[in-house]
């Protein structure tokens, strides 16, 4: 029988510790990106996150009460379980990614590298405290131990975020934390190589070295790796791709069709983006009776911009987008700039990278109209920005005579979702007035126009040059056929939005 190994150096003692701070660290990296790759993929990413945690902290518990089964050669247990957690866990993102590309069966294979990964984390500090009880006694040994990996945990959550995930991606970061893992099982493997068999020393070299060739050479083709899994996942040619801090940003380029897409959610097309910007833009402004100052909330494209600024009388444009990424590449790249004119370059127009509702909250403005053009409320995030509170916050900032424009996602794809935003505006004290117009790239389109006061919609008049919209056409927008209307659905507050729920459920039954 095999006996435990005597570690009897504080080198040794260094080692195991950062053993089990890399397994903290680990540990939540791996739940981040699964979890992260899984709302990217799916949507609704309270549901992915907590799916992710609820899975991982039970399979955590699977893999601690399976320790107890290990009776000896827990080193050489531990070196194996390092290796294959690196195999596993690097490898997770781009085995994911493979899956939504090409198979059906997304949601199982996530489930099951979940569990795998949450299994042998819960393996690694169990055996690390038996490992470390020759040295410290078990009160302390326990302490340290959790207070090492719950240190490596927090410093996990600082990292992805801002570092990782901005920086390297989910995919590179998978690879990356595969090989941190691989550097704990070397490091454990050279200091304690005489504690091993020849044969386990041989055997587990040649794995770990295998393992780390394969990590390396996926980390370092993943760019051609990842063009051709975006390949199945975008129908055109990527012609940029980012992953910020907020989000991930692709263009896409056919012929003459130029697409971006937020998160995998198509933003505009170059080929039909102009009746979507025309519509959001000129009803509001041509019932406005005053257009001096003018707020954009989101749009970083430039797009809504553009049609803005042909309005002679527009003083000024305050353009809020919490993505700096978005308005440096609408500025600086000339596809971009060329679709927009150049409008984010205009001396009138301000830009601030800052989330909306922060804004909102200090800015002590008031606007003559305020244009919503945010993301559809498809995670937690975004629906607060169609909650009560926010479009209270809205109103606050409007002129005695101002209006308020949000886009609200498909009336007929999303009905309940539309007509919650409808109805949420309604909750604050405005006048609402919905309308919808036909967008090839999505189908039929909704917004809401709001204000303190009644407003007489038959008086819109388009003075300005445009490309679909005209006089004759604006009143019939805002008539809506009785299988698109829908007046039952409650309003959304940041504390039960709502608004999420009706537009998963319409998306996912068209999808």
């Amino acid at each position: 029988m095999n006996q435990e190994p005597k570690l009897e150096s504080h080198k040794e003692i260094s080692i195991l510790i950062l053993s089990v701070f890399i397994a903290g660290l680990c540990s939540i990296i791996y739940e981040l990106l699964i979890a992260t790759a899984s709302a990217y993929f799916l949507g609704d990413s309270v549901k992915q996150f907590s799916i992710t945690i609820g899975l991982y902290m039970a399979a955590m518990g699977i893999g601690a009460y399976i320790s107890r089964i290990f009776k000896t050669n827990l080193l050489s247990k531990f070196i194996a379980i390092e290796i294959i957690l690196g195999f596993v866990g690097g490898t997770s993102i781009p085995v994911l990614y493979f899956c939504y590309a090409y198979t059906n069966s997304y949601t199982i294979f996530m489930i099951l590298l979940i569990l795998i990964i949450g299994t042998l984390i819960g393996l690694e500090i169990p055996l690390l405290t038996r490992i470390m009880r020759k040295y410290y006694t078990l009160k302390i040994n326990i302490s340290n131990i959790l207070a090492v990996d719950y240190l490596g945990a927090f410093i996990a959550t600082l990292l992805f975020p801002f570092l990782f995930l901005p920086f390297l991606g989910t995919f590179k970061s998978s690879l990356f934390f595969g090989l941190v893992n691989m550097g704990i099982g070397f490091l454990n493997l050279w200091c304690f190589k005489a504690e091993l068999r020849i044969s386990q020393r041989k055997y587990y070299t040649v794995a770990a070295i295998g393992v780390c060739l394969f990590l390396f050479a996926m980390f370092f083709s993943s760019k051609s790796l990842m063009h051709n899994l975006s390949k199945e996942l975008y129908q055109d040619r990527i012609i940029f791709s980012q992953q910020t801090r907020y989000q991930k940003i692709v263009l896409t380029k056919n012929k003459d069709d130029i697409r971006m897409y937020i998160d995998g959610n198509l933003q505009f097309s170059s080929i039909d983006e102009y009746r979507y910007h025309e519509v959001l833009v000129h009803i509001p402004l041509g019932v406005a009776p005053y257009r001096y100052n003018i707020l954009i909330l989101g749009g970083g494209d430039g797009l809504a911009v553009r049609e803005v600024l042909k309005h002679s009388d527009v003083k000024r444009v305050t353009l809020v987008d919490i993505d700096p990424v978005i308005t440096r590449i609408s500025s600086d790249n000339p596809l971009l700039s060329k679709i927009n004119q150049q409008s984010l370059k205009n001396a009138k127009v301000k830009i601030i990278n800052q989330d909306a509702f922060i804004f909102l909250k200090n800015t002590k403005d008031l606007f003559d109209v305020i244009i919503a053009d945010l993301p559809d409320p498809n995670n937690a995030s975004l629906a607060r920005l169609y909650s009560k509170e926010f479009y209270h916050l809205v109103a606050s900032h409007l002129a005695r005579t101002g209006i308020f424009l949000t886009q609200a996602t498909s009336p007929f794809f999303s009905n309940k979702a539309f007509w919650c935003i409808n109805n949420t505006i309604k909750a604050t004290g405005m006048s609402t007035n919905p309308y919808h117009a036909y967008i090839p790239s999505f189908g039929d389109w909704g917004f809401v126009m709001a204000s303190k006061m009644k407003l007489s919609i038959d008086k819109i008049k388009i003075k300005v040059p445009t490309r679909y919209l005209e006089d004759g056409i604006v009143r019939n927008l805002f008539i809506f056929t009785k299988d698109l209307v829908d007046n039952n659905p409650q309003f959304s507050t940041i504390d039960k939005p709502v608004v999420l729920k009706y537009y998963l459920e319409g998306w996912k039954y068209w999808n």
